[in-house]
């Protein structure tokens, strides 16, 4: 099965990402407009795509500023029965360049001492398709959606993700 791996870094507090992931106010900001989600294990988060489609997901594990986990229970076809994952490591700039050298271009750009390292999965996808393809793609484009509402407070939420900045 294929899976979707990104891992960004954050100039903002683990305690903010997280609740940009887990509030409707940071989801309806950096992913889709209208979004309604509570933070509670077994909840269901709507996720509203333009007047037709919506995706729906089951939170399943909600760490306080460490870990947000949804099971995809509505939405197309090939998105059903996948897993989201969001991980969130804490850290200064000093221990990120030790720990996890992998990111050293964005650390290179981190404007401040600390920040906040977010690995993203979304995984078992059943093949490697076209959709598969532009997802992979378009969680990047979030994820940096997510970075700017959390830097700025401004994100790029659908159905502008996608356009020049």
């Amino acid at each position: 099965m294929p899976h979707i791996h990104q891992a960004v870094l954050i100039a903002s507090s683990a305690e903010e990402v997280y609740k940009a992931i887990t509030s409707q106010e940071g989801l309806s900001s950096w992913w889709t407009p209208k979004a309604t989600a509570e933070a509670r294990v077994n909840s269901i988060a709507h996720f509203p795509f333009g007047p037709n489609y919506h995706k729906e997901m089951k939170i399943t594990a909600l760490e306080s500023n460490q870990l947000v986990q949804w099971d995809c229970i509505h939405g197309a076809e090939e998105w059903i029965g996948t897993n989201i994952s969001f991980t969130l490591i804490a850290g200064e700039h000093e221990i990120f360049q030790n720990q996890y050298p992998e990111i050293q271009g964005q650390l290179e750009q981190l404007k401040s001492k600390s920040g906040t390292v977010l690995i993203f999965h979304h995984d078992n996808w059943r093949e490697d398709s076209l959709m598969f393809a532009e997802c992979s793609y378009t969680w990047g484009q979030f994820l940096k959606s997510l970075k700017l509402y959390c830097e700025t407070g401004k994100g790029r939420p659908w159905p502008t993700q996608h356009q020049s900045l």
